[in-house]
C-alpha cells in the first residue's frame, strides 16, 4: 500500500473513532504544458494545451483536500507558470503560480512541483501568469466542492460548468509586441468567444433569426468548434457553475426564458439574487441555480454576449436541451438579447445587488490603512502603457517572495509606491503624463491589520474614454463595500455597506467611478493586485502587496533558482 493510500485509511479511521465524517484527500496529477494544433473556433491555430486538453483538465477536489501537480514545461523557448485563481494559497505562498512574485518561471524541460490546499468550496479556475499565456489557451476550471457531509445551503439535481475565454487568431506572442510597440498597435477585439473553449467563427448556431450576413454553422458534432449540448430533465433543478478567464472581454449570460438565482460567487455564499441575464467580468466566477420548468419539447438558447465594449464579436451560444426532445433541434426562439453594451446603470445595478449570505463573515468596522489607487493610461517616452498612480508596474528578475524572505535589498525598487493622487485631479480629463514612471516597489502591509483599497477610474488617453476594469486580489478575498461615480471623497464612507457586503476575490471599477474594498492582511506572503485584463496587466496596470513575509516557511528551491535568489542559492552550494 502506497504511503498517500496509508495516510487517508488512517485519517478515515480516526475520523470514524472521533464521529467525525469529514476526511481530506492528497490528489495527485502530472501534467504537461505543450503548444499543439487546435481549432477553438472551427479555425485551426496554435494553443496552449495541457496533456494534450484544451482547455486544460478539469480538477476536482473538496475543501480541505491538498492537490500535488507535477507540471513539466514541454515549450520549446519559453518559461511557464500557472496560477490557482481564488484559491489563497495560506502557508504556501510560493504556490500561487506568479511569475517574478511568487516564483521564478519553470524553465523548457523543468518540472514544478506545486502542492496548495483548497481550503473553501466554491468555483474557481487556473491560467496561465507569464507573459500573455493566458490569452495563448493555457486555462482550465478547478471545482471545489464542500467536505465530505458538510452541506450547502442550497439544493439542486445535476450540475454544469461554463468557462468562459475570448480568442484572437493573431497570436499572444504577436499581440504582446504590438502592446509593446511605439506607437502602440491595439489588439482589437477578439474574432470569437468561446464556451469551454469552442466555438464559432463566420457563421453561428442562429444564423436563421439574424439580419446579419452569418451563414448557418453546419457541424457534425465532433467537431473541437462544435458547442457543447447540456442535457437536461424536466422539472429539475440544476447548478450552473461559470468563471471567465477571458483575456478582454467583459461579458452578460442569459438563458432563454429561464431564471438564474445566483447563490455563489468567487468561493462565497450569497443572498440568492433572481436575474434574467448576469454580467460577468474576467477573473469572476458564479453559481446560478435555474428550473427546467418551461416546455417541454422545446430546446433553449445559453448566450455569451459582450459588455463594456462596442461588440464586434458574434454572441457565443450553446444550447440546453430537454430530454427527451432531440439534441439537434434548435430552439424555436431567437437568442436573448443582452442589455446595451454602454449601459452601465444596468451593471452597477447588478453588482449593487450582490450581496453575502446571512450568517457570512463581516467586515471590520474601521480600517487601519488606506490605500487609493488611480487607474490611468499614461505616455511613457512616447510608449502606452497603464499606470497607477502614475507608476506603470515593471516585474523584477527575482521573485518578491524570495528577495524580501531573504532580505536582498537590491532585487526591486524600494522607494514606496505612492497611495493616493493629487488633490487637484479631474478623472474627467486625459492623464496629464507629467512624471509617469516605470517602478517595481512593493506596498508593505503591517501583518494583520485591515487595509481599504480604494479604486479609482479615470479617462484613458483618448477623451471621454473610461474603460471598465475588474481588479483581482490574489491570497485573499476582501468585502466589496461599494461602488460610486467621479472622484471618491471621504464623504463617501457613508455610503459603505457593512451590513452584508460579499466577499469576492474579484471587483470591477465602472467609468469615471470608485470601487471601495477591504481586506485583512493575514495570509504571509507576497501577492499581485492587478487588472484582470491582459493586455492591462501586460502594459502595467497592478500593484504589489507583501505581508507577514517573515512568517513564510521554507520556500522549494525551485521556486527561487533565478535572480538574486538564484545567485544565492549556488554561494550557498559552493561555500
Amino acid at each position: 500500500m502506497g504511503s498517500a493510500s496509508a495516510s487517508f485509511l488512517l485519517c478515515c479511521i480516526l475520523a470514524i473513532f472521533f464521529h467525525s465524517v469529514f476526511c481530506a484527500k492528497s490528489r495527485h496529477f502530472k501534467w504537461e504544458v505543450e503548444y499543439m494544433h487546435w481549432a477553438p473556433d472551427c479555425v485551426e491555430a496554435v494553443v496552449m494545451g495541457i496533456n494534450g486538453e484544451f482547455p486544460g483538465p478539469t480538477i476536482r477536489a473538496r475543501a480541505g483536500d491538498t492537490i500535488h501537480i507535477e507540471l513539466t514545461n514541454k515549450l520549446p523557448t519559453e518559461g511557464v507558470v500557472i496560477h490557482w485563481h481564488g484559491i489563497r494559497q495560506i502557508g504556501t505562498p510560493w504556490a500561487d503560480g506568479t511569475a517574478s512574485i511568487s516564483q521564478c518561471a519553470i524553465n523548457p524541460g523543468e518540472t514544478f512541483l506545486y502542492r496548495f490546499k483548497v481550503d473553501k468550496a466554491g468555483t474557481y479556475f487556473y491560467h496561465g501568469h507569464y507573459g500573455m499565456q493566458r490569452s495563448a489557451g493555457l486555462y482550465g476550471s478547478l471545482i471545489v466542492e464542500g467536505a465530505e457531509g458538510e452541506k450547502e445551503p442550497f439544493h439542486y439535481d445535476g450540475e454544469f460548468n461554463l468557462l468562459l475565454s475570448d480568442w484572437w487568431h493573431k497570436s499572444s506572442h504577436e499581440q504582446e509586441v504590438d502592446l509593446s510597440s511605439n506607437p502602440m498597435r491595439w489588439i482589437g477585439e477578439p474574432q470569437t468567444l468561446l464556451i469551454n473553449g469552442r466555438g464559432q467563427y463566420n457563421c453561428s448556431l442562429a444564423a436563421h433569426f439574424s439580419n446579419s450576413s452569418s451563414s448557418q454553422c453546419k457541424l457534425r458534432g465532433n467537431e473541437q468548434c462544435a458547442p457543447n449540448i447540456l442535457h437536461v430533465l424536466p422539472n429539475k433543478t440544476y447548478r450552473l457553475r461559470i468563471a471567465s478567464s477571458t483575456a478582454l472581454a467583459s461579458l452578460n449570460l442569459a438563458i432563454g426564458n429561464h431564471k438564474m438565482t445566483l447563490v455563489e460567487a468567487d468561493g462565497n455564499y450569497l443572498e440568492p439574487y433572481s436575474v434574467s441575464n448576469m454580467d460577468i467580468y474576467s477573473g469572476e466566477s458564479y453559481s446560478v441555480l435555474f428550473t427546467t420548468d418551461q416546455e417541454h419539447s422545446n430546446n433553449y438558447w445559453i448566450s455569451v454576449s459582450v459588455r463594456g465594449r462596442e461588440p464586434k464579436t458574434p454572441q457565443a451560444l450553446i444550447i440546453l436541451n430537454y430530454i427527451p426532445t432531440s439534441a439537434s433541434k434548435l430552439p424555436n426562439l431567437p437568442p436573448p438579447v443582452a442589455p446595451l453594451w454602454n449601459d452601465y446603470d444596468y451593471s452597477r445595478s447588478f453588482s449593487s445587488k450582490i450581496l453575502a449570505l446571512k450568517g457570512s463573515p463581516k467586515p471590520p468596522k474601521k480600517y487601519e490603512r488606506r490605500i487609493i489607487l488611480l487607474n490611468t493610461q499614461n505616455l511613457i517616452d512616447g510608449y502606452t502603457k497603464w499606470a497607477i498612480n502614475n507608476v506603470s508596474l515593471v516585474l523584477p528578475a527575482t521573485p518578491y517572495l524570495g528577495s524580501i524572505r531573504y532580505g536582498l535589498n537590491n532585487a526591486f525598487d524600494h522607494k514606496r509606491p505612492p497611495e493616493n493622487f493629487g488633490p487637484n485631479y479631474d478623472v474627467s480629463k486625459p492623464a496629464p503624463n507629467k512624471n509617469s514612471t516605470y517602478g517595481s516597489g512593493a506596498y508593505m502591509l503591517d501583518f494583520n491589520t485591515t487595509i481599504d483599497v480604494i479604486l479609482q477610474n479615470a479617462n484613458a488617453l483618448k477623451a471621454n474614454v473610461s474603460e471598465i476594469h475588474p481588479w483581482h486580489l490574489h491570497g485573499h478575498d476582501f468585502w466589496v463595500l461599494g461602488y460610486g461615480e467621479g472622484r471618491f471623497t471621504e464623504k463617501e464612507e457613508t455610503k459603505f455597506n457593512l451590513k452584508n457586503p460579499p466577499l469576492r476575490n474579484t471587483a470591477v471599477i465602472f467609468p469615471y467611478g470608485w470601487t471601495a474594498l477591504r481586506f485583512v492582511a493575514d495570509n504571509p506572503g507576497v501577492w499581485a493586485f492587478h487588472c484582470h485584463i491582459e493586455p492591462h496587466l501586460h502594459m502595467g496596470m497592478g500593484v504589489i502587496f507583501a505581508e507577514g513575509v517573515h512568517h513564510v516557511k521554507k520556500i522549494p528551491n525551485e521556486a527561487l533558482a533565478c535572480g538574486l535568489t538564484g545567485k544565492m542559492l549556488m554561494n550557498s552550494v559552493h561555500k
